[in-house]
């Protein structure tokens, strides 16, 4: 039964992304679309990821730098620390750190509102009174998650980058200029681009298996837990494999070339 379970779990994920989308479009043409929901949901999950994204992006460029330059002085590379690092950190590590962020931190805060609303009988008390639930509780937190992505993939590849060029001029003894000569010649703007679609898509990822998890939640205090646990351990599997296809995508079409 368990694989049956997990394809209805897609096929209820699905039918709840596509109702997201169509509730979207139709309040942003009649102009119903809650921005003040939409604005304190955001914040509030900038809030709950926005200090975690600076934790994890400096020490994330660190040791980028640290692990590139020690092999790189090896061959006699240390001129291009700056390209590993850029590749290193624009390409896979600040929209994997975005990502895993939004998918702990920000699907914890979801899934556990939306739980706690069901349980206490919140959100049949919004079906009785003719309000569907995915319009006013779940469109507001998918456009915040939607919004935050690219903020969060500024804050980590700005830490991250400057976290690599302070260690790489400090331990490594590169020099500025042939670090950021290195870096421009080897991260594109392309690179960027691919890092924010990821971070959209995993945006929307979260957004949908949080909000699901969270109104299917069952069982009292406990069962808030359990959909909480099952939200993060989805949206990383989630995440890791949407990075894997969009990765290959990337390389396929816009392989890694010197500018």
């Amino acid at each position: 039964m368990a694989p049956l379970a997990g394809v209805g779990t897609i096929g209820r994920a699905v039918m709840m992304a596509v109702a997201v989308i169509r509730y979207i479009v139709q309040d942003v043409i009649s102009l119903r679309l809650p921005v003040g929901e939409i604005v304190d949901q955001g914040w509030a999950l900038y809030k709950v990821t926005a200090l975690p994204a600076l934790l994890m992006a400096v020490p994330f460029g660190g040791m980028v730098a640290v692990q590139s330059s020690g092999l790189l002085n090896q061959v006699g590379a240390a001129s291009i620390v700056g390209a590993a690092s850029g590749v290193g950190v624009v390409r896979q590590g600040a929209p994997l750190t975005a990502g895993l962020l939004m998918g702990g931190a920000a699907a914890s805060a979801i899934a556990s509102d939306l739980g706690a609303r069901a349980i206490r009988e919140e959100l049949d008390a919004l079906r009785v009174m003719g309000i569907d639930p995915v319009r006013n509780l779940v469109v507001p937190r998918f456009v915040a998650l939607i919004i935050l992505a690219p903020v969060l993939m500024a804050v980590i590849i700005a830490s991250a980058v400057i976290a690599s060029f302070i260690l790489a001029i400090t331990v490594s003894e590169v020099t500025s200029g042939s670090f950021w000569a290195s870096f421009g010649a080897f991260a594109k703007i392309s690179d960027v681009w691919f890092a924010m679609g990821k971070a959209f898509v995993f945006a929307a990822i979260v957004g949908i298996v949080s909000s699901l998890k969270g109104i299917e939640a069952k069982g009292g205090p406990r069962g808030v837990a359990d959909a909480v646990n099952a939200a993060v351990i989805v949206n990383v599997v989630g995440i890791v494999i949407a990075n894997l296809v969009i990765t290959q995508v990337q390389s396929m079409f816009f392989p890694m070339t010197v500018a």
